[in-house]
């Protein structure tokens, strides 16, 4: 069997793959932001959900990237992990 990992990185060698792949950076750094807040805040999906008045599915889209959530959702979940949400630009390699 082939490991993601292996795959991912031959498929990288691939100029179209690994601009889409780059283009996600933003939506696995997001996505990663709201596990590591609801990890430290010792929460699990389900827990997370019910203080936030939705569901754990709801919770689980957030995290794997598939929802992109709005600001307010993302306010929500500050609040339920005990957390600031703090929304910044800053300066990339293409700046003008």
């Amino acid at each position: 069997m082939t490991d993601v990992r292996d795959l991912h990185r031959r498929w990288s060698r691939n100029p179209g793959y690994r601009a889409e792949y780059d283009a996600l950076g933003p939506t696995f750094d997001l996505a990663r932001a709201m596990i590591e807040a609801r990890m430290n805040a010792g929460l699990t999906q389900a827990q997370l959900a019910e203080r936030m008045a939705t569901t754990q599915s709801v919770i689980a889209r957030l995290e794997s990237g598939r929802t992109q959530p709005s600001t307010k959702t993302l306010a929500r979940l500050a609040e339920a992990t005990g957390t600031r949400l703090r929304i910044s630009f800053e300066a990339g390699d293409h700046a003008a």
